[in-house]
C-alpha cells in the first residue's frame, strides 16, 4: 500500500525526528559531563591537598620528627598530631564534632585514603596532647613558616621590598568562673564576681591580601609561686621579642601595633634587634612628642599631601601630614597623620576618620601613603586573625581542654597550623574560581566535609598530584 502522506509532511517529520534525536544526544552528553565533573566539595578537597602537597611536601616527615612522649600506643604520633591539626583544617569547632564524623564509615575510609593514615578517636588525641610539650608544636609551626620564607612565597608582600610586616596584639582565649590553674590571670568586677582567663600575645605576619600567619606565640600567664603583679601584655612582649629574634634572627621585620606600644622599652627592643615599626599613636601618649608635633606642624606647611581615590560610586579623600626627626629618649621618630573623608557617608560612621602613627622610618611625600596604609594593616590581626579564628569554625574560645593547661596550649598551636594551611588554600589564585556567585568559604568547607561523608573518592588526590606539574600562586 502506498504511503498517502504528502512528501512535504514526510520531510517535516524527518526534520523533527532528527532534531529530537540531536537534542536527546545533547542531553545524554550533558549528563555524562555532569557525572564526570567533580562536585564542589571534591574540587575544594583537591585544592586543599594541592596546597599541602606543593607548599608543605615534607609535612608528614616533619610530624615524625616530633619526639614521642609515650611508652606504647596503638596509633603513631603522626596519626595523633595530624588528627589534631585536621580538627581545625576541617573547621569542626569541637572534638565531639570530629568524633561524630569519625563514626561514619565512609568518612573514615576517605580520610585514610587521603593521608594513608588512620583517624584516631579525639579522646586518644587529647590524652597525648596533655603530655606533649607545647614547644614541639610551636617549633613545627616555625618550621612551616620558614618553609614559606625559603620558597619566597611571601616576598612580594614586603614593605619597600625589604620589610616583612608583623602585627603584634593580644587576645583572650578561654575564661572560667573558677580558677583553671595556677597560671590564670584574674579580674574582679564591681559586683564582686571574679573571672579567671588565659590571654595570649601573638605575632602574625600580615599582608594586604588577607594573610594573617602566626609566627610566634607568647602566653600571658602568671608565674609559679608568689608574685607582686600579674603578667601583662608589655611583659609578654619582652619574651615574644626574644623568641622572634631567636627563631628569625636575620628576618627584616617591621612591627605594627596599637596604642599600647609607644613607650621607651619597645623602642629599645626594636633598636637592639634592628627592627622597623609603625605604631598607632593616640592623643596623650608621649606628651613631649605631642608638644613637638603641635609646635612644628605650623612651620612645615609643605609636608602635606592630598589624594582622592574612587571605589565604584564611593569617593575617598585623604589628607596626609608628616614630621621627621622627632626625639623621644634618644630615639629618632617620625609622625604621620591621615584624615580620611568617605562620600557618600555610611550610616553609623563618623563623617571623617583620623589615623595617626609613629615610626622609625623616614617619611617623605613618596612614602607617606604606603606607610599610613601599612600602619592600618594592623587590623588584619584582628579581623583575618582573631575574629576568623573565633567565629568562623575554628573555635578559638572553645574549651578544647577544660582541665589540662598543657593540652590547651597544644590545641592552640594545632589551630594556628590548621588556619595557616586553610589561608594558603583560600588565597591561591586557583581557589578563587570557587568563590564566585556569592559562595562563601564557610559554605565551601561545608561542601568539602559533606563530600568526605557521602562522596566517592576513587583515588587519593595526593597520588594524582604526584604525577602532575603545577604552580600555586597567592593573590
Amino acid at each position: 500500500m502506498k504511503n498517502s502522506t504528502p512528501a512535504f509532511l514526510q520531510r517535516r517529520q524527518h526534520r523533527k525526528a532528527r532534531h529530537t534525536a540531536k537534542r536527546q544526544a545533547q542531553r545524554r552528553a550533558q549528563r555524562r559531563a555532569a557525572a564526570a565533573e567533580p562536585s564542589r566539595g571534591q574540587a575544594v578537597l583537591y585544592e586543599l591537598c594541592k596546597t599541602i602537597h606543593h607548599v608543605f611536601p615534607n609535612l608528614f616527615d616533619q610530624l615524625r620528627q616530633v619526639e614521642d612522649c609515650r611508652q606504647k600506643s596503638d596509633y603513631t604520633l603522626v596519626e595523633i598530631l595530624l588528627a589534631g591539626i585536621m580538627l581545625f583544617v576541617f573547621q569542626e569547632g569541637s572534638r565531639n564534632a570530629l568524633n561524630n564524623k569519625r563514626d561514619e564509615k565512609k568518612f573514615r575510609k576517605h580520610y585514610e585514603c587521603l593521608f594513608k593514615l588512620r583517624l584516631p578517636h579525639l579522646d586518644t588525641v587529647h590524652r597525648v596532647l596533655c603530655r606533649l610539650p607545647d614547644t614541639e608544636l610551636e617549633q613545627l609551626k616555625h618550621t612551616l613558616v620558614k618553609t614559606l620564607l625559603e620558597k619566597k612565597m611571601l616576598h612580594k608582600y614586603r614593605l619597600f621590598e625589604r620589610w616583612f610586616v608583623v602585627a603584634v596584639d593580644g587576645t583572650g582565649v578561654v575564661s572560667f568562673s573558677e580558677q583553671h590553674c595556677e597560671h590564670c590571670l584574674h579580674r574582679t568586677s564591681k559586683t564582686g564576681k571574679t573571672t579567671y582567663f588565659h590571654p595570649v600575645l601573638e605575632a602574625k605576619l600580615i599582608t594586604a591580601s588577607g594573610l594573617s600567619i602566626s609566627i610566634a606565640t607568647e602566653w600571658i600567664a602568671n608565674p609559679d609561686g608568689e608574685y607582686d603583679k600579674q603578667d601583662c601584655e608589655r611583659k609578654a612582649f619582652v619574651r615574644l621579642a626574644a623568641q622572634l629574634k631567636q627563631q628569625y634572627p636575620r628576618l627584616p621585620i617591621c612591627l605594627t601595633a596599637d596604642g599600647l606600644y609607644p613607650y621607651q622599652g619597645f623602642f629599645d627592643i626594636c633598636r637592639q634587634n634592628g627592627w622597623a615599626f609603625i605604631l598607632t599613636f593616640q592623643d596623650g601618649n608621649l606628651p613631649t612628642v605631642w608638644q613637638d608635633v603641635q609646635g612644628l606642624l605650623p612651620r612645615t606647611p609643605a609636608q602635606c599631601q592630598h589624594q582622592r581615590r574612587y571605589h565604584g560610586s564611593t569617593v575617598i579623600d585623604q589628607t596626609f601630614r608628616w614630621l621627621n626627626h622627632l626625639d623621644s629618649g634618644g630615639h629618632t621618630l617620625a609622625w604621620l597623620e591621615c584624615v580620611e573623608i568617605v562620600t557618600p557617608q555610611k550610616k553609623g560612621k563618623p563623617p571623617q576618620s583620623r589615623f595617626v602613627h609613629l615610626t622609625n622610618l623616614t617619611v617623605t611625600a613618596s612614602t607617606v601613603r604606603v606607610l599610613s596604609r601599612t600602619g592600618r594593616l594592623r587590623w588584619k590581626i584582628e579581623n583575618e586573625g582573631f575574629n576568623t579564628q573565633k567565629h568562623l569554625g575554628y573555635g578559638l574560645e572553645h574549651k578544647y581542654a577544660r582541665v589540662s593547661w598543657q593540652a590547651a596550649k597544644n590545641y592552640y598551636q594545632c589551630l594556628q597550623i590548621g588556619h595557616l594551611i586553610n589561608q594558603l588554600t583560600i588565597l591561591s589564585t586557583t581557589f578563587q574560581v570557587h568563590l564566585q556567585d556569592k559562595k562563601t568559604c564557610r559554605h565551601l568547607w561545608f561542601c568539602l566535609v559533606a563530600f568526605l561523608l557521602e562522596g566517592h573518592l576513587s583515588q587519593s588526590p595526593f597520588d594524582t598530584l604526584a604525577q602532575q606539574r603545577f604552580q600555586l600562586r597567592l593573590l
